[in-house]
């Protein structure tokens, strides 16, 4: 049997953490995409640490995910790595949340968003998950029987202060990965958008509006609490399995209820 990989773009923090952890305890070894500086490296090691201790290979890039020379290096350097043991990226979680967080027009002395920073929100937070997929399969490092994972966020179709461009940008995921999902799938790769419940990470707490929100998702989630990374890392798992090939170009909610309880 080919040596398991998770892949992780967005590997240092939040859900992505909590993925590479949950998979190395299924068995995946661990490839993570992070760009941290040094103030923020030591947990990355702790990371590498808690995975190795399972048992499990880590290997970390710490480089941009949205330029094209660093994601050939990084795949190139991947593909290597994989003819050492008959490797396959079993799963490739896209979980990049860098962007910017402005209005869209001036107003109350605050200035709207620049062309570059529209453009750079796109390009990191959906552009980046066609280039790497594109790329990840034209290197023959995933098969059939893959999976590609995308979180988006409830603010893909809501809209919130100054999120108008991660908005559009989580927008556009949603299609990529639909359309990943119609050209994969004679590959037999899936591809599928997952919308966690309200989950308290740097991404949320950066958003202006972000104590209304966990306000609102206590009062309607059931469980009377937040999703948590945990939470997603164990549906991610579970929905690696082989029983879910046919689970494809869908939008997954993972937040116990959240979304449709009133």
């Amino acid at each position: 049997m080919s040596r398991r990989w998770l892949l992780v773009l967005g590997a240092s923090s939040g859900f992505g953490a909590a993925s590479a952890r949950a998979f190395a305890r299924e068995g995946y070894d661990i490839l993570g995409v992070h760009l941290d500086r040094r103030s923020t490296l030591d947990r990355v090691e702790r990371l590498r640490e808690d995975v190795e201790a399972l048992g499990q290979r880590a290997v970390f890039f710490n480089q941009n995910a949205a330029d094209d020379d660093a994601r050939a290096e990084i795949i190139s350097e991947i593909r290597t790595i994989l003819d050492e043991d008959d490797g396959t990226v079993g799963v490739f979680l896209h979980s990049l949340a860098f962007g910017t967080l402005v209005p869209l027009v001036p107003g109350l002395e605050r200035k709207p968003v620049r062309r570059r920073q529209l453009e750079m929100t796109m390009d990191v937070m959906s552009n980046s998950l066609v280039y790497w997929a594109r790329d990840l399969i034209a290197a023959d490092c995933m098969s059939d029987g893959g999976r590609i994972y995308a979180m988006t966020s409830s603010g893909s179709h809501q809209a919130w202060a100054d999120y108008g461009p991660v908005s559009a940008a989580k927008a556009a995921l949603e299609a990529n990965v639909r359309q990943l999902a119609r050209e994969l799938g004679p590959r037999g790769i899936t591809a599928n958008s997952v919308l966690a419940g309200v989950t308290e990470t740097p991404a949320l707490n950066a958003i202006p509006e972000a104590q209304a929100l966990i306000e609102k998702a206590l009062s309607k989630n059931p469980h009377d609490r937040l999703t948590t990374p945990d939470d997603v890392a164990a549906c991610l798992v579970e929905l690696a399995r082989p029983g879910t090939y046919w689970l494809n170009g869908n939008l997954l909610r993972i937040d116990g209820g959240e979304d449709s309880c009133a």
